[in-house]
């Protein structure tokens, strides 16, 4: 019985359910962009070369090439990545980056412990109270 508990929570888990809904809306999602593609944008197209491009093909050795229906699949292709990219990727980079941390700035300058004046990280000797310190090394 552990298996099918252990099963359960996996599946019940967040993440899972998340990943799941993305996928069923993706789906649905690339399919209107087909459907779109397919009924509306390649016959646009046609009208300027005056035949149906969506049933374009060449034949070589009685091998049929459906190239209207490749352009069709790259054409919803294109049209996704774009969506993705500009209403998914962009805007949740661009959260990202507002509420990332600013890195600290790494400087080359320490305090002498003996006289504590501002000296170079790479120094061995205080110029100011000409003490003997440990040079630091820089990442």
């Amino acid at each position: 019985m552990g298996a099918f508990k252990d099963f359960r929570d996996f599946i019940l888990r967040g993440n899972v359910v998340d990943l799941a809904v993305g996928i069923v809306i993706g789906a649905s999602f690339g399919a209107v962009v087909a459907a779109l593609v397919k009924d509306l944008i390649t016959p646009l197209i046609g009208i300027f070369g005056g035949f149906d491009f969506s049933s374009a093909y060449f034949t070589i050795n009685n091998s049929k090439f459906l190239i209207g229906d490749f352009i069709n699949v790259l054409l919803t292709f294109i049209i996704v990545a774009a969506v993705v990219f500009f209403l998914i990727v962009r805007p949740v980079n661009a959260l990202m980056d507002r509420f990332k941390k600013p890195e600290p700035e790494v400087s080359d300058m320490r305090d002498c412990p003996f006289c504590t004046s501002s000296i170079s990280r790479k120094a061995t000797r205080c110029p100011y109270c000409t003490s003997e310190v440990q040079a630091v090394a820089t990442a």
